[in-house]
């Protein structure tokens, strides 16, 4: 456990928290209130706006969430190489914030997937620091929670993101079943303001942990060391890779809500739904998983999410979907949280920013190929056959963590 510094330690917990976890949180709020007007819907810009097929959206949703993977890597290497997470956190987000505004520019896929290029290279700079911070301040007792509170705050900044959307689109083009333009740009120009106030926020408010001697490693950490984990880490980032590659870009399940007949307002709808549950189950779940232990948790969260896409894959009414929806949202709650601090509960803490690198890197990059591959099917086959495989391998997943991985 890192010491705290004099300082630190006269801040006032925050629910009962140390204060960098509810400013992490309320940085991770900001940003994805205007990640979730900008790019959650990007999937129907592509297809209703630009007339662009299933194939090259899984390529602009598989390069896009799977870029920042290397980046990842290396800015959680460096954080534990430095001893510094701070700086790679803000570099990360005001590297998205500036590329968000040219979304409002964007007129063909390749800019779209220019733009979110530069975004998820933000995200991999950031993400890893970030995630180790928040481990570096919080107990082991109460990681489970400190990251469910950290995931919950996230997603209530997605909730509020999709409120916002969708009074936008109610008010520009009410029901109509495609995303229009003009309705896009507006999307856009508001929600660049939430992610400025979040860089404000990580500047002034979050402080770099000082961690102690064991973990100060600038002379101990190295390229070399990436080798030198845990058997059960090494096993847990193969069964990611395994259930991932099932688990493609959520472009898909938007899709398949408005294949199924849902009008975008309810798409967007639908989101908030799913957000609610998110947000609902991450505290939760983070305390249950400090109790029971993370492997029980996520295992439960795989199989919610098996049931959840057979579900896309066998529905036919919209009602079905919204129910859909909060499921997945629950699986989230479930998982997320739980997954980070089991990292945390594997890895010694000096190599901590290049474990959650590791993490991140092998599940953004199994992203590409498992888009890939749900854009071939939806196209080749039906719209529900990457659902099936998602499932299929979810429950792979859920045997592989409990056969060979013991707490």
């Amino acid at each position: 456990m890192v010491e705290p510094s004099t300082a630190d330690a006269s801040r006032k917990r925050i629910w009962g928290l140390n204060p960098n976890v509810f400013f992490l949180g309320i940085v991770s709020l900001l940003t994805d209130v205007s990640s979730e007007m900008i790019f959650t819907i990007v999937p129907l810009f592509l297809f209703n706006v630009l007339g662009i097929g299933t194939p090259v959206i899984g390529l602009v949703g598989g390069l896009s969430e799977s870029i920042d993977a290397i980046f990842r890597i290396f800015s959680g290497w460096l954080s534990d190489r430095t001893g510094k997470r701070k700086p790679l956190a803000v570099l990360g987000y005001s590297i998205s914030t500036v590329a968000k505004p040219f979304m409002y520019l964007a007129s063909s896929w390749g800019a779209v997937l220019a733009v979110r290029f530069s975004d998820r290279i933000g995200k991999g700079i950031r993400t890893s620091p970030r995630d180790a911070l928040v481990a570096d301040s919080v107990s082991a007792g109460e990681r489970g929670r400190g990251f469910g509170l950290h995931r919950a705050m996230d997603t209530f900044g997605a909730f509020l993101g999709l409120a916002i959307a969708a009074v936008i689109i109610y008010q520009v083009q009410g029901g109509e079943l495609a995303l229009s333009l003009d309705t896009y740009h507006w999307l856009v120009v508001v929600g660049v303001v939430p992610a400025v106030l979040a860089v404000l926020v990580l500047l002034f408010f979050v402080r770099e942990r000082r961690q102690s001697s064991a973990g100060n490693t600038s002379s101990q950490v190295s390229l070399k060391s990436i080798g030198g984990f845990d058997t059960r880490f090494k096993l847990f980032l193969a069964i990611m890779a395994v259930f991932t590659l099932g688990n493609s870009s959520d472009f898909f399940v938007i899709l398949r809500a408005q294949d199924l007949g849902s009008p975008v307002l309810y798409v967007v709808l639908m989101l908030v739904v799913f957000n609610i549950a998110y947000a609902a189950t991450s505290i939760p779940a983070g305390i249950l998983s400090d109790r029971l232990g993370r492997r029980w948790v996520i295992t439960l969260g795989w199989f919610i999410y098996a049931l959840v896409y057979l579900g896309f894959a066998l529905a036919s009414e919209l009602w079905q979907i919204w129910l859909l929806f909060a499921g997945y949202g629950v699986y989230y709650g479930m998982v997320e949280g739980a997954a980070r601090a089991f990292v945390a509960d594997l890895v010694p803490e000096e190599k901590r920013g290049t474990a959650y690198g590791l993490y991140h890197g092998v599940v953004g990059l199994t992203l590409l190929p498992a888009s890939l591959i749900a854009g071939w099917l939806w196209q080749a086959y039906s719209p529900a056959t990457p659902f099936y495989l998602g499932a299929c391998l979810a429950f792979l997943a859920m045997l592989g963590i409990m056969a060979l991985i013991k707490e």
